[in-house]
């Protein structure tokens, strides 16, 4: 290949409404400008061939690899006769994940392909998504984690550790892709709602960044899931002689803030200033303070905070077709006050001061939280955490939910507390009699913590609940008639919220962002899912939502001036559509 055609790729047509820079990154060999049927050279370091190519999970197509390829890349031999189609490849991994009866065998077998074939694992991640999306995310990702050291083959990912203080970039700089987008970064202190799980969190950015190709389409080679590991509370963990992080106390203050400044300055010097970074499942205390303190200056997105927010917020302005009234209309009553409580509060307020044109103090009112010691009131202001006290309001004291259900008289009940079964007969009964359809979200993660399951919300409050969950629950049979639950999950925003972030350039979050994503997916809920009484659309189109997603997104950081790939492509769906990753196998010179 001449240095002229290599110029060429590189300084090719990157910005025009054309170019299928797939995930907006630019591609050096033109393989993902490439049409589905071109051929393409499989690049490594040199031309992968032989058993060598069979080992790359980039290139690796096992017995799909045509006669031709056969001769052409030294594999006569290394395979058995048989030339298989993709389809025939996933119809029996299909078949073979489905035979494991464990769910967490069949999260193994996945990450097992994943390391082995990279196109079928993600063919069959999207072409099964409502399936599988419970094995590689939520819930079974959870049991991943907690016996991630058990399980631990080879290893996905960067983990930096304390050991590593002062040397991040050169770290940075040992992963083999240089052109990363997107960083999903976790210290695994609050793995969904089962706690401190240290470095063994390294499941959740792993599953997180299959999400982010898989219904985003963002090209997985521009994806890198990091572990910050300072350390762990865990004392099982800690005793654990198959334990894979530091067997220390986490490292707190000082220490902590250091090691994370030094992280985000080295991300930065090393992928510049369009790396998107995504914080997740930090503690409250370190996930607000990290958030408030990058936002300015890095690109960053805390998914508990704003992407919890962004999707129950569209679940909210689609439920109004159901239910009536305009957001404003509606009183909201939380279990729940963390990151997840208060991220989705403020968007609310957010969101009505913005239809309304009232400040968002005057909002705040409409939107209650109940934490552990009971409902927030102007009269614990003194000893609330920082991000609590705009929701100390003006009331007497209540102690429990079902005294502040009654108080209050919310019409939205929604539960972030982490906490399992809090959402009690009582509680349902109470929204149930105040309300003719009561909107329930038991939000919390995985199953086991919800706070309460389909089935509880349908037969107490007589059928007449909206009701959608943070992990899924099956369809419910109530008096003759099916209800099928709602999933308020992240996907849903995340994955198109990164795609459009990458493909316009964009350089800082801007919440209006996250506004125009929540209307973006409750504008994609149709007459056929409302009759069902979902508040979100299946799964199955997920793609197609995650590409109008993306344009919102992108739509709003062109006319914010956050953009920087200019010009603005015309039709910004259509380029989100080109810029996605494909699973399909290319054919190979």
């Amino acid at each position: 290949m001449g240095d002229s055609t290599l110029k060429e790729m590189k300084n090719g047509d990157l910005e025009g409404e054309n170019s299928g820079v797939a995930g907006g990154v630019e591609d050096m060999y033109g393989e993902d400008r490439a049409t589905q049927d071109q051929p393409i050279t499989p690049w490594a370091i040199s031309v992968a061939s032989g058993h060598t190519l069979l080992r790359d999970p980039r290139h690796n197509k096992g017995t799909a690899f045509t006669e031709k390829e056969r001769d052409a890349h030294y594999l006569r031999g290394l395979l058995p006769p048989v030339v298989l189609s993709q389809e025939l490849q996933e119809k029996k991994m299909i078949q073979n994940i489905r035979n494991y009866e464990v769910p967490l065998q069949k999260y193994m077998a996945m990450m097992d392909l994943q390391e082995r074939n990279e196109r079928l694992f993600y063919k069959l991640l999207i072409d099964n998504v409502d399936e599988l999306l419970p094995i590689v995310y939520t819930p079974v990702v959870g049991e991943a984690c907690q016996k991630y050291g058990s399980i631990f083959r080879r290893p996905q990912g960067l983990y930096i550790s304390l050991k590593e203080k002062g040397r991040i970039l050169e770290v940075l700089k040992n992963w083999p892709e240089k052109s990363i987008q997107v960083i999903v970064v976790t210290d695994g202190e609050r793995i969904l709602g089962l706690g401190d799980l240290g470095c063994q969190g390294m499941g959740i950015p792993v599953g997180k960044l299959a999400l982010y190709t898989a219904l985003g389409g963002v090209r997985p080679s521009v994806c890198l899931p990091i572990t910050i590991d300072v350390g762990t509370n865990n004392q099982k963990l800690l005793d654990d002689e198959f334990y894979i992080g530091l067997k220390q106390k986490r490292a707190t203050g000082q220490e902590y803030a250091e090691l994370m400044e030094e992280f985000m300055s080295a991300v930065k010097q090393n992928y510049g200033e369009k790396i998107l970074i995504q914080f997740e499942d930090f503690a409250n205390h370190n996930a607000f303070e990290l958030l408030s303190r990058y936002r300015t200056s890095h690109l960053v997105f805390n998914d508990d905070i704003q992407g919890t927010a962004s999707v129950v917020l569209a679940g909210l302005i689609a439920s109004l077709k159901l239910v009536g009234g305009t957001l404003s209309d509606h009183t909201f009553l939380f279990l729940g006050a963390g990151e997840a409580g208060t991220g989705i509060a403020e968007l609310i307020a957010l969101e009505i001061s913005k239809k309304t044109h009232t400040s968002v103090e005057e909002n705040r009112k409409k939107i209650w939280l109940v934490d552990s010691k009971g409902l927030i009131v102007s009269s614990r202001r003194e000893s609330l955490q920082h991000f609590k006290k705009p929701w100390a309001h003006e009331h007497e004291p209540v102690k429990s939910l079902l005294d502040a259900v009654k108080a209050i008289k919310p019409t939205v009940l929604i539960g972030t507390s982490g906490v399992g079964k809090t959402f009690t007969k009582d509680v349902v009964e109470a929204m149930a009699s105040l309300n003719e359809k009561p909107l329930i979200l038991a939000l919390s993660n995985p199953t086991s913590q919800a706070e309460c399951t389909a089935e509880e919300a349908y037969a107490w409050s007589e059928g007449r609940a909206i009701f959608a969950s943070g992990s899924p629950f099956d369809p419910v049979d109530y008096n003759g008639k099916v209800y099928v639950p709602g999933q308020a999950n992240n996907a849903y925003i995340f994955p198109g919220f990164g795609l459009g972030i990458i493909m316009s350039g964009t350089i800082r979050v801007h919440d209006d962002m996250l506004l125009a994503a929540s209307e973006a997916l409750a504008a994609q809920v149709t007459e056929e899912n409302y009759e069902k009484g979902l508040i979100y659309p299946p799964f199955t189109s997920i793609r197609k939502i995650s590409a109008n997603i993306a344009a919102k997104v992108a739509a709003k950081s062109y006319e914010l001036g956050l953009a920087s790939r200019l010009p603005r492509p015309k039709d910004l769906v259509k380029y989100a559509e080109s810029c996605m990753y494909s699973p399909n196998y290319r054919s190979y010179l």
